[in-house]
């Protein structure tokens, strides 16, 4: 099935890819990896999630949050390949942060959504290294930002 069909028949229409909020690119390609900045939980009217997991944010919510962060990983692959999905040939790594209170331990939980989409969406190519991260602050006080490294052909 191509990355296409598997994206209609979970029923996901890509955003468009955020713009870059700071002095950076939203990803570069170097040879036949590309490396995608960090995704925030940025919907189509804005942040659709902020503050911190444990306090403000629900541990559902923060999983809501990095299937969005996942989805708007996807939107820069499909950014950096020309709309052309299906010379993503890996996805190398994820790197998960949680902004979330002292004490909370479900970083994996929460990151296991986009590592799951991941999978949903690209078979065998997506699954991938990863690192679930619990950290005190994310920018604009989300709860959750997901990097990547994607190999293409």
């Amino acid at each position: 099935m191509s990355v296409a069909d598997r994206l209609t028949s979970l029923g996901i229409d890509l955003p468009k890819p955020a713009a870059p909020v700071a002095n950076y690119v939203p990803f570069v390609i170097s040879g036949n990896i590309i490396s995608i900045s960090g995704q925030i939980p940025m919907g189509p009217d804005g942040l659709a999630f902020q503050g911190k997991v444990g306090q403000e944010v629900s541990i559902d919510d923060a999983i809501r949050a990095a299937h969005l962060c996942a989805l708007n990983l996807i939107a820069q692959m499909n950014a950096a390949v020309d709309g052309d999905l299906e010379r993503i040939s890996r996805v190398i790594k994820l790197g998960g942060f949680v902004n979330c209170v002292d004490g909370f331990g479900d970083q994996p939980k929460v990151i296991n959504a986009a590592s799951d989409l991941m999978v949903d969406v690209f078979g065998d190519k997506g699954r991938h290294s990863r690192s679930a991260v619990g950290t005190n602050a994310l920018p604009m006080n989300v709860p959750v930002e997901i990097d990547a490294l994607v190999e293409i052909s």
